[in-house]
């Protein structure tokens, strides 16, 4: 990959994580406005603005194994990060859309945190094979 190609993604990475910051500030000046107006109560501001975080933990999650790595246990490293963010993102969303909010706080929690164990976890196997001594494959 080019340095060209690689500003590329980057520049696009951060405009995108840009895009989710500004979309959530939107949500959360939105959702205060109408709280104030009368129209939701201040629950449904938590859930949405903690709802749209975990939409984009999800995001981010799914985007990561598409980025190009040029080695091959670096690429399942990031399809494991990817599905395991992705996952935790998505139950930490529809917790705080659904759940009670002291469930939601609790059981969100541990779902991000199980996604980034499993990560880690997943990474550390890897480095354990790769050392020297250790037979690819066994």
């Amino acid at each position: 990959m080019t340095r060209t190609a690689m500003t590329r993604d980057a520049r696009a990475d951060f405009y995108g994580n840009l895009a989710w910051g500004g979309l959530i500030v939107a949500i959360a000046l939105g959702a205060s406005l109408a709280r104030k107006m009368g129209y939701v109560d201040a629950d449904t501001v938590t859930r949405l603005v903690i709802g749209a975080n975990g939409l984009m933990i999800a995001w981010n999650g799914n985007r990561m194994p598409k980025t190009f790595v040029p080695h091959a246990k670096a690429r399942q490293a990031r399809r494991v990060a990817g599905w395991s963010l992705t996952l935790s993102g998505l139950i930490y969303a529809a917790l705080f859309i659904f759940a009670p909010i002291r469930v939601a706080a609790w059981g969100g929690a541990v779902a991000v945190v199980a996604g980034i164990m499993v990560t880690l976890g997943y990474c550390l196997s890897l480095r354990d094979k790769a050392r020297p001594g250790n037979r690819i494959g066994s």
